[in-house]
């Protein structure tokens, strides 16, 4: 993948470096991006393949990636506006920060007339199945928005709404999600020993259950619950086992709970 001039990434975390890993998995070419990140550690990797390790973005930067955490975001674009160009593009994936702050917080003479599109990846972005939802700021431009689609469709699949709000249980779902998956993996294995199996076997057995159902249904064309459907036996085991899972007190009352309780925190996030 190619972008017409350097692409600066503030902070570089776990969703930081899964981007970044998944862009340079594509061809985006090292030397043309700028890693804004005191963890000299967290960035030796991209450093050690051509990467460059800057204080600030330079003034020429075509694209800003802002990935910090939303309780530093005052610091990380405190001045920045002022240092970049009129036509440098913003993205965020800071989670609950909305487009109005970010816009106010770039400052001088920017404000919140600068180009910003937030957007919610995940970090399977690292590996090129991400997904992410994009909403664009009122001047952000077609070939800007066309530029936020380039970089974030070379790392998965992506979604545009015109409603910002929906950002924050866009988060909760397909931003914290993985989270949600890896648990329901530790508890198959832990109730696989739990019914007497070796715990090696038993993680074995929920690892590649779990990712050997998620690509059954990436790849099929049934909804989820013709999936359920197909695999449950009349008075079989894995109805024996739905029945307990779909009972009223059952996992989608816990999913909804877990699901608000992300959502809430994202608004919360958004003013601290």
């Amino acid at each position: 993948m190619e972008i017409a001039g350097p692409l600066s990434l503030i902070g570089c975390g776990k969703m930081g470096r899964a981007m970044l890993s998944g862009w340079l998995g594509r061809g985006l070419a090292p030397d043309r991006v700028y890693l804004v990140e005191p963890n000299g550690e967290a960035i030796a990797p991209f450093l050690a393949v051509g990467c460059h390790g800057a204080e600030a973005p330079p003034a020429d930067s075509h694209v800003v990636v802002i990935a910090v955490k939303p309780q530093t975001i005052s610091r990380a674009l405190e001045g920045l506006g002022a240092r970049l160009g009129s036509q440098t593009l913003y993205l965020s994936i800071v989670a609950g920060v909305t487009i109005a702050r970010l816009g106010a917080q770039l400052g001088r003479g920017l404000g919140a007339g600068a180009p910003i599109v937030r957007c919610m990846p995940n970090t399977p972005a690292a590996i090129g199945r991400g997904m992410t939802v994009l909403a664009a700021g009122a001047d952000v431009t077609q070939s800007q928005r066309d530029l936020a689609e380039t970089l974030l469709s070379a790392v998965g699949e992506t979604a545009w709404i015109d409603d910002e709000a929906l950002l924050d249980p866009v988060t909760a779902v397909s931003g914290s999600g993985p989270a949600y998956v890896f648990f329901l993996t530790e508890t198959l294995a832990k109730a696989g020993v739990a019914a007497g199996l070796p715990a090696t076997l038993a993680e074995q057995l929920a690892r590649a259950t779990v990712s050997g159902a998620g690509e059954l249904l990436r790849r099929a064309e049934e909804d989820p619950a013709q999936l359920r459907r197909n695999v449950t036996s009349p008075g079989g085991t894995t109805q024996a086992a739905l029945e307990v899972l779909m009972a009223g007190e059952g996992l989608q009352p816990l999913m909804t709970a877990a699901v608000a309780a992300a959502s809430r925190r994202g608004r919360e996030l958004g003013k601290a």
